[in-house]
């Protein structure tokens, strides 16, 4: 999400979305996670972000849990968006290919939000990883 952080204070956006997060927990209005308030909030008045910045739905098929690969062109940035999440899958010793990827970000103990430059720091043995 790339955000106009003068303008997102100016309307006072996040009061709104917190308003849609109350009436949420007070009656279910919607079940696809933390997107909706923000689709209800913004109103259409949105766009995509192209494929190179945001790989998204690698949390899978949301309706039959199936794992889902990565587009072709490089990306940078990984989103497990979906119920599928790496953490979980993990846990259960059902995982996606691509959790592999998830399981050496925690493994190296970086911060959450990390480049390829720890990564290849991180993981220069190769014999850590197997995909």
């Amino acid at each position: 999400m790339v955000i106009d952080l003068q303008r997102w204070s100016a309307e006072d956006y996040t009061r709104k979305i917190v308003e849609w997060m109350e009436v949420q927990k007070r009656m279910r209005i919607y079940e696809l996670g933390s997107l909706p308030p923000f689709l209800l909030v913004f109103a259409g008045n949105m766009a995509s972000v192209d494929h190179r910045w945001n790989q998204h739905g690698i949390g899978g098929d949301n309706y039959r849990g199936l794992c889902r690969g990565l587009h072709a062109d490089p990306a940078s940035l990984l989103h497990w968006s979906g119920k599928g999440k790496p953490w979980v899958r993990l846990d259960a010793n059902r995982p996606c290919p691509l959790d592999a990827l998830w399981a050496l970000m925690i493994f190296c103990k970086q911060p959450l939000l990390w480049s390829l430059r720890y990564f290849y720091a991180c993981y220069s043995d190769k014999s850590i990883y197997s995909f």
